[in-house]
């Protein structure tokens, strides 16, 4: 692992820490907004750290209700070397934010309201392509690993790739 790329990793732990603290004892039962469950979740460092630099954390705590599809650790490890690095600086803040809106859609779209193929608009402004089928669902061809993660302002479904919004 390049020097770069841990730092990186670094960085979004101790990010992850550091809001993770700030949200403790928030909420006193139930989930906590999108943001808390994936501080508190583990295994959304990166894209924790990619909210906090593109300054969407106060929007994705907002009422909602919301739809994430959340990229896990892994599944921004899978992008080519260097890319997270990039995108996380600021000079890169309109296109982190492009892709952070484009994995959120309006609403509260549970599994079981998804059936056949549906193309539904993300906060980005361009639309992806959920298909639900019995093999499972995807999301533009990101497999969906865990479904339903309860939020107080709406519901992270847990995807196994990094979704791009279509280029200009």
């Amino acid at each position: 692992m390049s020097k770069l790329k841990s730092a990186a990793i670094a960085i979004a732990a101790c990010l992850a820490l550091s809001i993770s603290s700030a949200f403790a004892g928030a909420h006193t039962s139930g989930p906590g907004d999108i943001v808390e469950v994936a501080v508190n979740n583990g295994s959304f460092n990166t894209l924790v750290a990619a909210a906090t630099a593109a300054g969407l954390v106060e929007a994705l705590q907002a009422d909602g209700p919301l739809t994430l599809f959340a990229p896990t650790d892994e599944a921004f490890a899978a992008l080519p070397d260097g890319t997270v690095e990039s995108l996380l600086l600021p000079e890169n803040v309109e296109a982190l934010q492009a892709i952070l809106l484009y994995h959120v859609v309006a609403g509260k779209v549970m599994s079981a309201d998804l059936g056949g193929v549906m193309v539904v608009p993300t906060l980005e402004g361009s639309p992806i392509e959920i298909i639900a089928e019995g093999a499972g669902v995807t999301v533009n061809g990101a497999n969906v690993i865990a479904a339903d993660v309860a939020a107080s302002n709406g519901v992270i479904h847990v995807i196994d790739a990094v979704l791009l919004p279509p280029a200009d």
